[in-house]
């Protein structure tokens, strides 16, 4: 994944509608299988507006998953040096 903007942290647990992590930023990797701008399937993608709140809070725990995971890729381990 590319670096750019940062979706918005994860909403209110109580916020009803629950809003999309769609930031405008639309482009699947190929590599992941996920947006870049959002880190969401494009299964999730597409089946948004059809979830209920309860799934589209799931999708955004499943999101903050993925981003951390993909910090955590891109930071060298400690003791070694980064690959440019």
């Amino acid at each position: 994944m590319t670096s750019g903007p940062m979706p918005l942290a994860a909403p209110d647990p109580t916020a009803t509608p629950v809003p999309s992590p769609c930031i405008s930023v639309c482009r699947m990797d190929a590599r992941t299988g996920l947006c870049e701008g959002c880190f969401r399937t494009i299964d999730e993608i597409a089946r948004w507006s059809a979830l209920p709140d309860g799934e589209r809070r799931a999708v955004w725990r499943a999101i903050a998953v993925r981003r951390a995971a993909a910090a955590a890729a891109r930071m060298p381990e400690a003791g070694r040096p980064s690959v440019p």
